[in-house]
């Protein structure tokens, strides 16, 4: 029988999980705003308070995250901003921007978590670990006691920039329904954009740009967390 994940892990990278989601759509509709489309605002969307962000998508937000992470030990889910479509072919630069906030976003909490690490390594209050993974890219020095708030801050750091660059490059990917498919449509308005747009409006090829998505994430992920690694960890060599 497989044992159950800590609690203070889950309450850990469901904070950060909800966090990252919510700084993501409200990143979306913020710019949206700013660029002249009120809908997310009117929705409550240009907020960090999570509650709206939950009430628009229940499943992604609670329901999806508690069961990968009670089945796999990590959180996956997903968020959505509303948006005005006539709003984003009008502004088609706009309508860029405002898909490239949420993966920025997503880069700020990442490069905010990255220094964090760098600085706590720096003083000798982190260590390289022994062995890494995506909830342990630092660890206490020896002697620290186990389930001291070191041990938290070290996986909730570890957790946000791992997350969050994940959820960057992902949402990067040129697929629909995802932010890069909103960004080209943006950027190259016209036969294609609006082919694009057509490719995001339909649901059956949204399904299949995240299947391909999915597929194809590894070549990109695992390169950039090398990179990663050897930023955090210069000199430090990991099978």
């Amino acid at each position: 029988m497989t044992a159950l994940p800590d609690p203070g892990n889950f309450v850990v990278w469901f904070v950060v999980f909800l966090f990252t989601l919510t700084v993501h759509e409200t990143c979306h509709a913020l710019v949206a705003w700013m660029g002249g489309d009120s809908t997310a605002y009117h929705g409550g969307q240009v907020s960090l308070n999570p509650w709206p962000h939950i009430r628009r998508e229940p499943i992604g937000t609670l329901v999806v995250p508690l069961l990968t992470f009670f089945t796999s030990g990590w959180m996956m889910g997903w968020a959505s901003t509303p948006f005005d479509p006539g709003w984003g072919s009008r502004h088609p630069r706009r309508m860029a921007a405002m898909s490239a906030a949420g993966p920025a976003g997503n880069l700020l909490i990442a490069a905010i978590a990255f220094v964090s690490l760098r600085a706590l390594l720096a003083y000798g209050v982190f260590v390289p670990p022994h062995e890494i993974n995506f909830s342990r890219l630092v660890e206490p020095v020896d002697g620290t006691p186990e389930g001291s708030m070191l041990h938290a801050l070290a996986l909730l750091l570890s957790v946000a920039l791992n997350l969050n660059v994940l959820l960057c490059l992902f949402n990067l990917l040129p697929l629909p329904p995802l932010d890069g498919s909103g960004i080209v449509q943006g950027l190259m308005p016209g036969t294609f954009g609006g082919f694009i747009e057509s490719l995001r409006r339909n649901p059956v090829m949204s399904l299949l740009g995240l299947m391909v998505a999915w597929q194809v994430f590894d070549v990109v992920y695992h390169p950039a967390f090398d990179v990663l690694l050897r930023l955090l960890h210069p000199g430090v060599t990991y099978g």
